[in-house]
C-alpha cells in the first residue's frame, strides 16, 4: 500500500460533518485502526462523534475516558470501538481490557491518545492529527501507509 495524505481545514463546527465524510471516503479500504492525535481540547472526541454519525452509529457517542473503551453499533449492525487511552497506566491495563483483540477484530477502532499504547498498535494505522489554529479553526491531517 502506498503512502497517502489528506489535509482538511475546518472553520466552524458545521464543517466537521463534511470533513468526517472526506476522511471516511479517503480511508476506504485502508487500515481499520485510526489514531487520533492532538492536544487536550483540540476536538478529538467531537470529530469522532461526527465520524460515527457519518457511519450510521445509532448509539450515544461520548468519551470513554474512564471506561477506556466504548462500543457503538451502526444502523447496518457494524461495531465500532472508541478508546480513550489518556488515563491508562501501562500495557498490562490495556491487555486486561482485551485491547489487542479489539485491534485485530476487523472492526473500526478509533483511538484517542494512542501514544500511551504505542507498543501494542499494529504496523498499519490511519493517523489523524488535529491541530488547533484558533478558537474555531482546525487543520486535520490524515495519513496512512
Amino acid at each position: 500500500m502506498s503512502s497517502k495524505e489528506l489535509i482538511i481545514r475546518t472553520n466552524a463546527i458545521e464543517d466537521l460533518g463534511p470533513a468526517a465524510q472526506k476522511v471516511i471516503d479517503f480511508t476506504k479500504g485502508g487500515p481499520t485502526v485510526w489514531l487520533f492525535h492532538g492536544e487536550m481540547g483540540a476536538g478529538k472526541t467531537t470529530f469522532i462523534k461526527e465520524i460515527c454519525a457519518a457511519l450510521g452509529v445509532i448509539d450515544h457517542v461520548n468519551s470513554p475516558t474512564f471506561a477506556l473503551v466504548n462500543e457503538y453499533m451502526t444502523d447496518t449492525a457494524d461495531t465500532i470501538y472508541h478508546f480513550d487511552m489518556y488515563r491508562i497506566k501501562d500495557d498490562t491495563e490495556a491487555y486486561d481490557i482485551g485491547f489487542e483483540e479489539y485491534l485485530y477484530s476487523n472492526n473500526l477502532c478509533l483511538i484517542e491518545w494512542p501514544s500511551m499504547v504505542d507498543r501494542l498498535l499494529p504496523d498499519e494505522c490511519v493517523d489523524i492529527d488535529i491541530k488547533t489554529l484558533d478558537e474555531n479553526s482546525r487543520e486535520i491531517t490524515i495519513r496512512y501507509v
